[in-house]
């Protein structure tokens, strides 16, 4: 069985955004908490017991405490239920929370040699000894089970896979820590993840970004049971339209919700048994109750999940 908490469905900033006055940062603020999000991850499990971490946002310390699964075991002095962090991207929102994890306890950080490079270039990650915290490489298409203490088997399978979108933003013009340039379609930089657990063969997929539809990703996510997708803008020039920024969702990597090109229009008819929308930005009107946009997303299946939301598979 497995089991999948949202630590948090927020893009980067969260919500509120500690410096943004829009009007859902506003109403998250006052009359409307339950709008409050931490940055986008989930947690998942194949026994309750022992769990991974798919991204580590920088809420990362708020979102451990809010979430019972994976507090100490009662009555030992140091201990963490968590085993491992896989990591879908080199973004701020997806590692940050690394730092957050210093204080000795083992876990092993999954991801691209791309990433991986990203976090060997940057010194302070160097907090996380490699004594308790072994790195290890993950490839595109090529399936992998992380493993629980001891190197036991979790019961869990995991197939990245590349996805259109773009490298981390602080490396633009730069040449990229792993040695190939600035390439924006570099396979690595942009991963998508079907997990599934092994003992009843169900899975579901998570895409916290993504820049546009493919064929090929159509298939993949055809007939799933459960998909996470990348809802961080309504439409894509909300961040300009609203006055709140200078680049457009596919500037920054991601697809808009709606639209012709858009993911509810893209995804359609796939036959895909519950569809979540995570990595939602501040801007998007999407996220309040009662609005036209809302309303377009619920009549087409998609969800909005709280902090918290707990599937089992």
């Amino acid at each position: 069985m497995l089991r999948v908490v949202v630590l948090g469905a927020a893009a980067g900033g969260g919500v509120p955004q500690w410096n943004c006055g829009c009007p859902v940062c506003l109403a998250a603020r006052s009359d409307h908490p339950e709008l409050q999000s931490t940055q986008a991850s989930i947690a998942i499990s194949a026994d309750g017991d022992h769990w991974f971490l798919i991204n580590a946002s920088p809420d990362l310390r708020q979102q451990l405490i809010a979430t019972p699964q994976l507090h100490p075991r009662a009555g030992q002095l140091r201990h963490s239920p968590i085993c491992g962090v896989i990591l879908t991207n080199g973004e701020i929102d997806a590692v940050a929370g690394l730092l957050s994890m210093r204080e000795g306890s083992p876990f092993t950080i999954y991801a691209h040699q791309r990433v991986l490079a990203i976090l060997k270039s940057n010194s302070i990650f160097n907090v996380l000894s490699e004594t308790n915290v072994r790195r290890q490489s993950i490839e595109v298409d090529a399936p992998f089970e992380p493993v629980l203490p001891g190197g036991s088997p979790s019961g869990i399978e995991v197939l990245p896979f590349q996805v259109p979108g773009k490298g981390a933003w602080y490396l633009e013009g730069k040449a990229h820590p792993a040695g190939q340039g600035e390439r924006k379609d570099s396979a690595g930089d942009t991963l998508g993840l079907r997990i599934k657990d092994r003992a009843s063969g169900r899975y579901f997929y998570f895409l916290a970004a993504c820049a546009r539809i493919t064929d090929d990703l159509k298939s993949r996510l055809a007939g799933a049971s459960l998909v996470f997708f990348d809802g961080t803008v309504w439409r894509d020039d909300e961040l300009i339209a609203a006055g709140l920024g200078n680049k457009t969702g596919q500037g920054m990597g991601h697809i808009s919700m709606s639209g012709e090109h858009g993911a509810i229009a893209g995804l359609a008819g796939l036959d895909i048994g519950r569809k979540l929308f995570l990595h939602i930005n501040n801007s998007n009107p999407a996220l309040l109750h009662g609005s036209a946009e809302r309303k377009v997303a619920e009549q087409a299946g998609w969800q909005i999940p709280a902090d918290g939301t707990e599937i089992t598979l």
